[in-house]
């Protein structure tokens, strides 16, 4: 990585991404241990909220590791981590409507996750080259090749834009239908909301990230122009 001053733009980002992932880490331990009244696992609360909303032909699978839930689209798949999956803790069935709100998102054509979908292999590979193109522009001196890298980066930022809205989406669909259920308690809905919460800072983190560096990297630009 180019160092000098402009490493400093990248602190605001490196700081709310720390405090956020601690939130997300105290959040996720505290709420993992407290569990519903109800005692479902979080897998049958989720089959049976998508079932309400139509959406019961969506597959359900445990996938390893620790909060590596998520949502395929392209297959219609919801994994839930093992830490998730068959827990009934107030922090599993929250992750686990989280998904289950992404899921109704593809159900309903969400704008904002049609167009993340569509933007995720036009993003990987521009964020993969997006650097060495730009540092071959700085050794070569050529502009033409700094602007093409700066253009490829500012697609991750998109990117990361267009998933804000997605998530917080998800964070507020899965919070209406647990609490339309009627079977998780109020302070069962709290602890819910504590941790989507939580997650959902370290998306604004990430954006905030990618922002600065594409801050930095158009800063660099310019001073290699003069």
């Amino acid at each position: 990585m180019y160092l000098d001053w402009t490493m400093i733009l990248l602190l605001p980002g490196l700081l709310l991404g720390l405090w956020a992932q601690s939130r997300v880490t105290s959040a996720y331990k505290k709420y993992a241990k407290i569990f519903t009244q109800r005692g479902l696992p979080a897998e049958a609360v989720v089959r049976e909220l998508l079932t309400r909303q139509g959406a019961g032909a969506i597959a359900i699978a445990p996938i390893p590791g620790e909060l590596t839930d998520h949502f395929d689209p392209r297959t219609d798949t919801l994994s839930l981590s093992s830490g998730v999956y068959g827990s009934s803790s107030v922090a599993a069935v929250g992750i686990a409507a989280h998904e289950a709100g992404h899921a109704l998102q593809k159900l309903q054509s969400y704008p904002f996750l049609t167009l993340r979908t569509a933007a995720v292999p036009v993003v990987s590979i521009g964020s993969r080259l997006a650097w060495p193109i730009f540092f071959a522009g700085i050794i070569f001196s050529w502009q033409p090749l700094m602007t093409a890298g700066i253009a490829l980066f500012a697609l991750a930022v998109l990117f990361a834009l267009i998933t804000l809205p997605v998530e917080f989406d998800a964070s507020r669909r899965a919070k209406l239908m647990l609490a339309d259920s009627g079977y998780f308690t109020q302070e069962e809905l709290r602890g819910v909301s504590t941790v989507l919460n939580a997650a959902a800072l370290t998306y604004v983190a990430s954006f905030l990230s990618a922002l600065m560096q594409l801050l930095r990297l158009v800063l660099l630009s310019q001073r290699r122009r003069r």
